[in-house]
């Protein structure tokens, strides 16, 4: 949380005259809230996927350098979680999502019209060196096999929902987790044979696991999109971020990470 101090008395006056000789309206003098002027400053919070995480902890601290005196905290989960956390109240400014239905769920939580920024598809990934010799979704049925997915009602989750429909090809998942982050987590920690991420998080880990890509996953892309919330304390700084993240600046970053254009 920022904390901000009063400001002393004979300063409070002198803003105070300030802005009336500006003819704009006066606020208390321990306020630093978001600008009603169309200036970008103040507190920020940006609900994202969890996939988004590194990308957007990095687009973040661009967003700060770019406007001294703003402060990005961000909310990193499942898409369904997020919308959930929103419909319940919870403060956020902006919200991307790992998918367009859970942004079509948001309803009129969200601002105006979300704008699709990536997109990502999924692959298998393992323990390194595959030692359970996975070479196909296929694979990914066997029984003897330990496998994490993403729950159906997460973006990942339906994406291999998708798949598996597509191909009449049935998993028997020991567990479905509520984020990608989770599924990575699993194979990371070696308590599963195989798990099913984003291309993204596959890059990610890097040599901490093998990937086996595989060619039915083409046909389950998913989109992301991103608005700002309608309840937002700052539109400002919200419509600032969303500019950020969708414009060559957003799109390098997310490019370097693997997310393909939407």
């Amino acid at each position: 949380m920022s904390h901000h101090r009063r400001a002393p008395t004979a300063l409070a006056a002198a803003a105070a005259t300030v802005a009336l000789a500006a003819g704009c309206s006066t606020s208390t003098a321990d306020e630093v809230a978001p600008a009603t002027d169309g200036a970008v400053r103040g507190d920020l919070t940006v609900f994202a996927a969890a996939s988004l995480t590194s990308t957007f902890t990095e687009l973040g601290a661009m967003f700060e350098s770019a406007h001294p005196g703003t402060s990005v905290r961000f909310n990193f989960a499942g898409s369904s979680d997020l919308v959930a956390q929103i419909r319940q109240g919870a403060p956020a400014d902006v919200f991307a999502s790992a998918d367009t239905t859970n942004m079509t769920r948001a309803g009129n939580l969200v601002a105006g019209t979300p704008t699709d920024f990536a997109s990502n598809t999924l692959t298998i990934v393992t323990p390194p060196g595959n030692p359970a010799r996975i070479t196909s979704f296929a694979d990914l049925a066997d029984p003897d096999l330990q496998v994490v997915v993403c729950a159906p009602q997460v973006p990942c989750g339906a994406a291999t929902d998708k798949v598996e429909q597509a191909g009449g090809i049935t998993l028997t998942p020991v567990s479905e987790e509520s984020s990608v982050t989770d599924v990575l987590g699993k194979v990371l920690s070696g308590q599963a044979d195989a798990g099913l991420v984003y291309r993204t998080d596959a890059a990610g880990a890097g040599d901490r696991v093998t990937e086996v890509p595989f060619p039915e996953s083409a046909g389950a892309v998913n989109t992301y999109p991103i608005a700002a919330v309608s309840t937002s304390d700052n539109p400002a700084a919200a419509a600032a971020f969303v500019s950020l993240v969708t414009g060559p600046e957003g799109r390098e970053v997310l490019s370097g990470a693997g997310f393909d254009a939407p």
